[in-house]
């Protein structure tokens, strides 16, 4: 076998209400770009994303779920083998902050515990917003998960939300115990941000796409025809 072809796969679902950007969000990530058409998504949206750490290869596989009941018994069965996740609200829509704690149950019905941050998305329409920033950081102590605010639309905190759940992917695989709402200096902002963002403050998010430096993990698939297999999507 070939250095070359081993690679360690991390699936990774996105979830909460509809209209919150979770498909906004892969997309910034995954291919850079952003649109501010709305697509409702039907059953389950899916990009990947493939990262360098000190040489080997990382494949982020992003799974957009629907945020709508409708939806909801096709979805769940693509919860099945994540290994992080994504729990996204948004600034203006308040009934998609009261969802979180049903989604983060949902997932973990199907997943157990696993790396889990809390994501406030639409930071840059803080003029509108329905919740205070307090209940937002209340919620992540409560929930005992990393909280960012974040605006997709201006790239802000996209890659660190990400970098941080890859952290903590292989922290958990090296056994270092349940740290998630520990702040680390290299992963951007520390748990809490304890006041708004202004619109006119928001800059975009510069940092290096595509390298997180990470120390090598012992958990690795072997050859691409094989990177479905710590997934176990049904």
């Amino acid at each position: 076998m070939r250095e070359e072809e081993i690679e360690t796969a991390i699936k990774v679902v996105i979830v909460g209400n509809g209209a919150v950007g979770k498909s906004s969000m892969i997309q910034r990530y995954c291919k850079g770009i952003f649109t501010k058409d709305y697509k409702k998504t039907i059953g389950v949206d899916f990009l990947e994303r493939q990262i360098q750490f000190h040489g080997e290869d990382v494949r982020l596989m992003l799974w957009d779920t629907a945020g709508q009941e409708e939806f909801d018994a096709i979805t769940k069965a693509y919860y099945r083998g994540a290994q992080a996740c994504v729990l996204a609200f948004s600034t203006v829509d308040r009934a998609s902050f009261l969802a979180v704690e049903s989604w983060k149950k949902k997932v973990e019905d199907e997943c157990g515990a696993i790396p889990m941050v809390l994501v406030q998305n639409k930071i840059d329409l803080m003029d509108h917003a329905t919740l205070a920033p307090e209940e937002a950081e209340h919620l992540a102590r409560k929930l005992r998960v990393r909280f960012y605010r974040a605006s997709v639309k201006e790239d802000l905190n996209v890659n660190e939300i990400f970098r941080y759940l890859v952290d903590r992917y292989f922290a958990q695989s090296h056994s270092l115990g349940d740290e998630e709402i520990i702040p680390q200096k290299s992963l951007g902002p520390s748990l809490f941000t304890t006041s708004p963002v202004p619109h006119h403050n928001l800059k975009k998010n510069h940092g290096t796409r595509g390298t997180i430096s990470l120390q090598p993990s012992r958990r690795r698939t072997a050859g691409k025809k094989n990177v479905m297999r710590n997934c176990s999507v049904l």
